[in-house]
């Protein structure tokens, strides 16, 4: 879905970004031009945004249980 009309960003694009470190709208718009067009898109791209940073990479927290769990006995 497009977030930022007038630069083309979508949520996946957004989604990476906060995967690849970005944390405010700021760097955000640094990284995108999301939200330095007509600026209706700031408060989804804030939105999405912040869904990205809470949401875990399924992978890694798969990776994390694996390594604290005992492994079962079959004795």
């Amino acid at each position: 879905m497009y977030v930022c009309i007038c630069h083309g960003v979508t949520e996946k694009q957004i989604q990476k970004a906060a995967k690849n470190g970005v944390t405010s709208l700021t760097q955000l718009q640094a990284e995108t031009g999301c939200g330095t067009g007509c600026g209706s898109c700031v408060n989804m791209a804030i939105e999405t945004l912040m869904q990205a940073q809470n949401t875990p990479d399924f992978l890694n927290v798969r990776n994390q249980q694996n390594n604290t769990q005992p492994l079962p006995s079959f004795a």
